[in-house]
């Protein structure tokens, strides 16, 4: 059975729910925003993740209405918000101190916003019953705030934003004030109620790991701009920048000149009816061979039985990228670029580089967990030396940092399967640092 991806944003017909159209915000002679335009859907988890002071909380305030852009236009639905108050807003917002009436009981903080509308009390009464069942929350009705958990508080401040069925819910860190683990278990029960609700949020954080749990996409901003919205595992996988690359999660900077990559080899295809050419030994004269064996029994054995070939003779499938790539170094599929980065030292090879980047000045981008680490030298596309400078050990993983000949020191993340004790890699080991072609990224800022 097929699912359905969510993903509005790859739909030109789709309308967002939210857009920001060239807004720039300023605060005197600090620009806060910078001519941005960004489109948000409805239905979306979005998240919003950067430094302190690069403009998340600026632009959620915004759409809240707290602030009012200095020019550019900011629509919900269509409508253009830049004059319409906070309280004409189909939006709430769930600020990180949760900002709880510690004299009302749960109950009457979820009712709270719901006794200000010509709601009648049945409606207002199955309403707030229907956001306690919501967020678990039946048992502590009638208990004050002081007397429920950190993480109860937090649902009960959630429950209130979602009262009055917002089109939009804004967070302005909402899970902040909680410790690691409740903040995990939180971050499922957010997804959760999000999903369940189809209510847009969107979340301001500073927290890659809770931006990276929750978010349908996340837009990664530095000084008032957003550098790249992506899926977290396209932020991940294919950051745009140097910036981005760097500010989420660890990766290992390498920087080099690019130099377009010699094919390994070419395979011979072989015309249709056309006799077989010998080569000299290589994939491609076994691949010619191959035709010839066809073609022999084809016309000595089967076409008695079975009558002529119509096609041209039938060759054996050349191997894949994954099968030459894991079957020898020499063997390495065509494309991509080489980076040098140290005198002396084999180059870099990236498969998947853009041979027009060739001649530049890059950096090749890699994540420590697709990095493997060897006493003895492995049979890899790239393998770089160097020696075991420091381990970090996380229990269920160990980090290696390892300084290679030129002085670079790069991570390397192996997965402690094994008892600590039986570890074969220790401290001031030369080691090898393999990865394959398609393991990291090339990129020119």
């Amino acid at each position: 059975m097929t699912q359905t991806v969510f993903a509005p944003w790859d739909d030109p017909d789709a309308t967002p729910l939210i857009q920001f159209q060239n807004v720039t915000k300023r605060f005197g002679d600090f620009t806060a925003i910078d001519n941005l335009t960004q489109d948000i859907y409805a239905q979306e988890f979005f998240a919003l993740l950067g430094p302190s002071g690069c403009g998340k909380t600026t632009m959620m305030r915004m759409l809240g209405g707290f602030e009012t852009p200095t020019s550019g236009t900011i629509k919900i639905a269509g409508q253009d918000m830049n004059n319409v108050p906070p309280n004409k807003r189909a939006v709430n917002m769930m600020f990180q101190s949760y900002a709880l009436f510690p004299h009302l009981s749960i109950y009457e903080n979820i009712a709270f916003g719901l006794r200000r509308t010509d709601m009648t009390k049945d409606v207002i009464d199955a309403r707030v019953n229907e956001m306690l069942k919501l967020t678990r929350l039946e048992k502590f009705a009638r208990r004050k705030p002081h007397q429920i958990s950190g993480g109860q508080r937090q649902r009960v401040a959630l429950a209130r934003s979602l009262a009055k069925a917002p089109k939009l819910l804004l967070l302005d860190e909402p899970l902040g004030a909680l410790d690691k683990k409740l903040r995990q278990d939180t971050q499922f029960e957010l997804m959760d109620i999000q999903e369940k609700t189809g209510t847009t949020f969107v979340i301001v954080t500073h927290d890659q790991e809770e931006a990276m749990t929750v978010a349908s996409r996340v837009a990664v901003m530095d000084e008032g701009r957003i550098m790249q919205v992506a899926t977290p595992a396209e932020i991940y996988e294919a950051p745009n920048s140097r910036y981005v690359a760097d500010f989420i999660g660890d990766v290992n900077l390498i920087e080099g000149t690019a130099k377009a990559r010699i094919p390994a080899y070419k395979p011979v295809k072989q015309a249709k009816h056309s006799a077989p050419q010998e080569t000299e030994a290589s994939p491609a004269a076994a691949e010619t061979t191959a035709g010839k064996l066809g073609e022999w029994l084809q016309g000595k054995v089967l076409s008695p039985i079975m009558g002529k070939q119509d096609s041209g003779p039938k060759l054996l499938p050349a191997p894949s990228a994954e099968e030459l790539e894991a079957a020898s170094p020499d063997m390495i599929p065509d494309g991509g670029l080489t980076l040098a980065w140290a005198e002396g030292e084999a180059p870099i090879i990236a498969l998947n580089g853009d041979e027009a980047a060739a001649g530049k000045t890059l950096t090749f981008a890699i994540r420590p967990e697709k990095l493997n680490i060897s006493r003895k030298r492995p049979e890899a596309v790239n393998a770089l030396k160097g020696k075991v400078i420091d381990i970090a050990y996380l229990g269920n993983v160990s980090t290696y940092h390892v300084e290679l000949s030129n002085g670079t020191m790069i991570k390397a993340q192996m997965t402690n399967a094994r008892r600590l004790a039986r570890r074969d890699i220790t401290w001031e080991d030369d080691v090898w640092v393999s990865f394959t072609g398609t393991a990291g990224v090339l990129l020119e800022s």
